[in-house]
């Protein structure tokens, strides 16, 4: 099991250390969102200077390219992007089920690539093989994203979600199994069903073996939506089936997110981590996470807003587009020790934008990334030393001018 030590707790917040192959990461933190095996704009030299600890990257882009056995034969996730700290890969669920004509089936889902229409067949089995080939630390269970909002599709979606999960761990622990036999790796079949899709275009492995760590972690993935007697009966179906984590999926708002998190964190188990997908844009969902219960998040939010010129200041968000920034010669955050900071001003930043040069969406996503890295690694510092209602109610009176 992923081995979690839990150092200090305060209510259902706590601070911790995840053990993983490729290092530890302390607890509350911030996960890099390195989609396609990158965090957009940055090299991995940089995430590492900025204070990231880990990175997550998506199971279904890195099938379609660069493809996972051509990860493995690279060594692994780890080896293939430079990044020698702890990785996570989720199901890519959440893309698949946001594609149009997605057929799903209790087998799996069949969509078309997004790329160049090829078409693919994805199932919990061959998701596992696939996260095993790519050989990050820890994997996400494959689930299935509810097509609507309606109390019937979240039950739907949440109890084939459960019986995924049945077949995911299954899966997972004969992968496990024959890693630990062979010492480098699980045997297995094609990383995708080539059944009704189109053999030529399904893409597969061919040497079988996995690429990297024997000791290889999976998390089931906790649904239901905004109705907590969803969540409550998914945190315990969840809990009984004794993965090594818990993710939380299909969270998109703060809103409601509180009671949810109290409800789901109460129910799984004290000693296990809990990483809470895809938030982490707005600073609040991380405070909110991180009082109820969660370890990690990771979100695409801060890179994909400094693209677009939208910085994090702790007075709020600025457009450094706007034009009150061509004089403005003070840095974008003055007390801020991030590389964009330190060297540069609101002036240059804005100069940058708009001449649509490749270097505002650098030095913006160094920022960004930076900010929301350290504001969790100063909720952690709080939560240690007991100020974290006292930082809390600073940080976002300030943040979100109350």
């Amino acid at each position: 099991m992923l081995k979690f030590d839990i150092k200090h707790c305060d209510g259902l917040a706590r601070v911790g250390v995840i053990h993983t192959p490729h290092g530890d990461i302390e607890t509350p933190a911030f996960v890099g969102a390195a989609t396609r095996a990158t965090v957009k704009a940055l090299t991995m030299q940089e995430m590492n200077d900025l204070g990231s600890q880990a990175i997550l990257a998506n199971t279904y882009h890195l099938i379609l390219r660069p493809g996972t056995d051509l990860i493995k034969e690279a060594g692994g996730l780890a080896e293939f992007c430079g990044w020698h700290k702890p990785t996570f890969t989720d199901s890519g669920g959440f893309q698949i089920f946001s594609l149009p004509n997605v057929k799903i089936t209790e087998d799996g889902v069949k969509f078309k690539s997004h790329i160049d229409g090829a078409n693919f067949e994805i199932t919990p089995e061959s998701s596992m093989q696939a996260q095993w080939a790519i050989g990050a630390d820890i994997h996400m269970a494959f689930d299935h994203l509810a097509k609507s909002e309606s109390y019937e599709d979240m039950k739907e979606a949440m109890e084939r979600t459960h019986r995924w999960l049945d077949r995911c761990i299954t899966e997972h622990r004969k992968l496990s199994k024959s890693a630990t036999s062979t010492g480098d790796g699980p045997g297995g079949g094609p990383l995708l069903s080539a059944s009704e899709v189109g053999e030529e275009k399904v893409r597969q492995d061919p040497s079988r073996d996995s690429a990297g760590p024997v000791e290889q972690y999976l998390y089931a993935v906790v649904q239901g939506g905004t109705f907590n007697d969803l969540r409550a009966e998914s945190a315990k179906y969840c809990a009984s089936k004794n993965p090594d984590g818990f993710g939380i999926g299909g969270v998109f708002t703060a809103k409601g997110m509180d009671e949810m998190l109290k409800t789901v964190n109460s129910i799984l188990p004290e000693n296990k981590p809990r990483h809470l997908l895809g938030m982490g844009q707005e600073p609040i969902d991380l405070f909110v996470g991180a009082e109820y219960g969660c370890d990690t998040f990771d979100c695409v939010g801060p890179t994909r807003m400094a693209r677009n010129g939208s910085l994090y200041t702790l007075d709020g968000r600025v457009n450094i587009k706007n034009a009150k920034y061509t004089r403005d010669f003070t840095p974008l955050m003055p007390d801020c020790d991030c590389e964009c900071c330190k060297n540069y001003t609101r002036a240059y930043l804005h100069h940058l934008f708009k001449t649509d040069e490749i270097t505002a969406k650098v030095l913006a996503s160094i920022h960004n990334e930076h900010f929301i890295v350290h504001v969790v690694d100063q909720i952690r510092k709080s939560l240690k030393d007991s100020s974290f209602q006292s930082y809390k109610e600073s940080f976002l009176n300030r943040y979100y001018h109350k």
